[in-house]
């Protein structure tokens, strides 16, 4: 599966530990920065690239990870065909994908911890979309929302 990771320097640690292990799963990792750290960098700087190109289908699937995940959330369901959600539980993680198709993973890199992050992100990966005849009359009432 093919990838796409973002941070901004709140969540620019935890990017660079899920990096290799997303790697150690063999999955292509497409990185769309932060690529250093910096304190005044701007999570839609990199987030809104990386929504892009889920919304483009150049990614598969995407992480966005700023310090509580909420603005990365906010940024990247502004881009129209993209379902990103802040994720704190394993139920959530592989239920989004499976329920509504989420398509971005959004974390806290300053409340997930290293190996809950793995966790979350092995059941979002690993989860599938249903395709449920209720789950797709949900999404298309969402879907005549987008501009």
């Amino acid at each position: 599966m093919k990838i796409g990771i973002a941070a901004d320097h709140g969540g620019y640690e935890l990017k660079e530990i899920i990096h290799p292990f997303l790697l150690s799963l063999k999955h292509e990792v497409k990185d769309f920065g932060a690529y250093s750290f910096d304190k005044d960098d701007d999570y839609p700087d990199f987030v809104l690239p990386l929504a892009k190109a889920v919304a483009n289908k150049e990614i598969d699937r995407g992480i966005a990870i700023c310090g509580s995940g909420v603005g990365a959330s906010v940024a990247a369901n502004k881009i129209s065909g993209v379902r990103a959600a802040l994720i704190t539980d394993y139920f959530s993680a592989h239920q989004g994908v499976e329920d509504d198709d989420l398509t971005i993973l959004c974390l806290g890199g300053r409340v997930t911890g290293y190996m809950a992050a793995e966790d979350l992100i092995t059941a979002f990966l690993n989860a599938r979309f249903t395709g449920a005849e209720r789950h797709l009359r949900r999404l298309k009432k969402v879907q005549l929302q987008e501009k």
